[in-house]
């Protein structure tokens, strides 16, 4: 479903590599600005989008960012300096937040559309995402958020992330609720295709495989989650096996293990980890997308990105509401 608008014009904070862009741009929508602060991001934007994302995002003014409707943001998460006041906007000076706050208030874009890891649900007792909160109500915005797990959403990881959708007051907006799950039948399986795969293989004389048969239900259907089917060592993190009929565990931009990153999986009876194009095909990428860094910079960058596939779902949602 691609939106009957397609001149909304959106901003891409935090930026990465461009998750939000691609989400937002399959759905006819243009990009008027972008910042990333991490320069090897940057490159691999550039290398995908054509251009060099902004720096630094707290040295930018936002008289300088051309309007816009929807900004778009995977903030980090941090703690607040004055948190348990609840004071709001000012509570968050000194965080990343204030950036996004600083921005909104200033141009007043029609919608916030922003991402970040689940815990910052109950982040410091819930003080961080009150605080949060408060400030959007201030600037004018009745914001709406939910943890979305992507696995249920059609993507074959299983990667739990919270969303907020923030509407401008002058909207009028009283009401707003997110995509409800498709539980579309994906694998990881439809998503390997790398050839070279000699250092991807893990050679190990501990492995323990203990369940190599899946059977499908009597639908036909496979569990919408990562299928453990044996261990490495002692099976801690890093250490488990997954069968290619299930799905992936969340990738992870650091931790180790055998599998660090992108965990170990039976594929084609051989126990090995996920290239850097295929977690990106399983997370809504397209399969020419370039990754102009080091594998281990390229599993940085993954683990840090956000699921295309999720992305487009909820666009699709909020555009509807709007039009």
């Amino acid at each position: 479903m691609k939106s009957t608008n397609n001149n909304y014009r959106f901003i891409d904070l935090f930026a990465g590599i461009g998750g939000f862009r691609l989400a937002l741009e399959s759905r006819g929508m243009t990009c008027v600005f972008s910042s990333e602060w991490d320069a090897r991001a940057q490159k691999t934007y550039k290398e995908n989008y054509g251009e060099n994302p902004e720096g630094d995002i707290t040295k930018i003014n936002e008289r300088d960012i051309p309007k816009h409707d929807i900004l778009c943001a995977g903030f980090p998460c941090q703690a607040f300096s004055i948190s348990g006041k609840q004071k709001g906007f000012q509570d968050t000076r000194g965080t990343l937040f204030f950036d996004i706050a600083r921005i909104a208030q200033y141009h007043q874009p029609k919608v916030l559309f922003l991402e970040n890891v689940k815990n910052l649900e109950t982040h410091n007792n819930g003080k961080t995402i009150k605080t949060i909160l408060t400030t959007l109500e201030q600037i004018g915005y009745e914001t709406y958020y939910s943890v979305l797990n992507a696995s249920l959403y059609g993507a074959p990881t299983a990667r739990e992330r919270l969303y907020f959708i923030c509407f401008n007051k002058s909207l009028k907006i009283k009401e707003f609720i997110f995509p409800n799950p498709s539980f579309d039948q994906v694998n990881i399986r439809n998503h390997i295709f790398s050839d070279n795969i000699s250092d991807l293989i893990i050679n190990r004389k501990d492995i323990k495989l203990y369940n190599k048969i899946i059977e499908p239900d009597m639908y036909g259907s496979y569990p919408l989650k990562p299928i453990r089917i044996g261990i490495i060592n002692k099976g801690g993190q890093g250490e488990r096996i997954y069968s290619d009929l299930g799905h992936a565990i969340t990738f992870s931009a650091y931790g180790g293990g055998a599998g660090a990153k992108t965990g170990a999986y039976l594929i084609n009876g051989i126990v090995r980890k996920l290239s850097p194009q295929e977690c990106l095909s399983i997370m809504g990428y397209s399969p020419d997308y370039i990754l102009p860094v080091n594998r281990t910079q390229a599993y940085q960058q993954i683990g840090n990105s956000v699921v295309v596939t999720v992305l487009k779902k909820i666009v699709d949602s909020f555009i509807k509401k709007m039009e």
